[in-house]
């Protein structure tokens, strides 16, 4: 398992913006190492997120419950950045929940540290505006999945990206997170063949 280093950090924010490794001394000073066991809840509905994190081994989901069952709004995967980020941004309680989908390790930056980050240093504001970004452009994209892909569509461009998800994620959950029941997505699978994909 890799350590919160420096190093480590500028790695995972160099494709967002190049630094050298001592700029993010700050930033990595203020991480801790958080690990939960496979369908841990990490953050509950209606409570407060107090963390933005980084997902370094592992998968999570981001849920809210329709009065009925959970729907998978959110995977996360290696490097992403995760959280219910409406609520660690104004610090209120909200109806989304994570959960690790299998046993994982991330580094977190409470709320507080992050402001005062953002409050002392040009890097400070550089990070939330990175993080906020990177969720952003990732949710937009999948909204404007969902509006203009068919659910096979969907499901092609999702195992495009993610090659791997089937072998770690449970299908009630890609099915759940592309708006389809899970009978639709194994006729779906069925159709769907080796060369569509590559």
């Amino acid at each position: 398992m890799p350590e919160i280093t420096t190093q480590n950090i500028k790695d995972i924010f160099d494709q967002f913006y190049k630094a050298d490794a001592k700029t993010w001394e700050g930033f990595t000073s203020k991480l801790q190492e958080r690990r939960f066991r496979k369908n841990e809840v990490i953050k509950d509905y209606g409570t407060t997120e107090k963390y933005l994190n980084i997902l370094i081994s592992g998968t999570a989901a981001l849920f809210i419950w329709n009065g009925k069952h959970d729907i998978c709004i959110n995977l996360f995967y290696e490097n992403d950045f995760f959280g219910d980020y409406l609520s660690f941004l104004k610090q209120e309680q909200k109806p989304l929940k994570t959960v690790a989908l299998e046993d994982i390790v991330i580094w977190s930056i409470s709320h507080t540290d992050l402001k005062a980050l953002y409050d002392s240093t040009m890097l400070g504001s550089t990070m939330a505006r990175i993080m906020a970004e990177t969720l952003y452009a990732k949710k937009q994209e999948e909204q404007i999945n969902l509006l203009t892909l068919t659910a096979e569509e969907r499901y092609i461009k999702l195992i495009k990206v993610r090659p791997q998800i089937v072998q770690r994620t449970s299908l009630k959950f890609i099915a759940s997170y592309l708006g389809v029941t899970s009978e639709s997505l194994s006729r779906i699978r069925k159709r769907v063949t080796l060369k569509q994909i590559t």
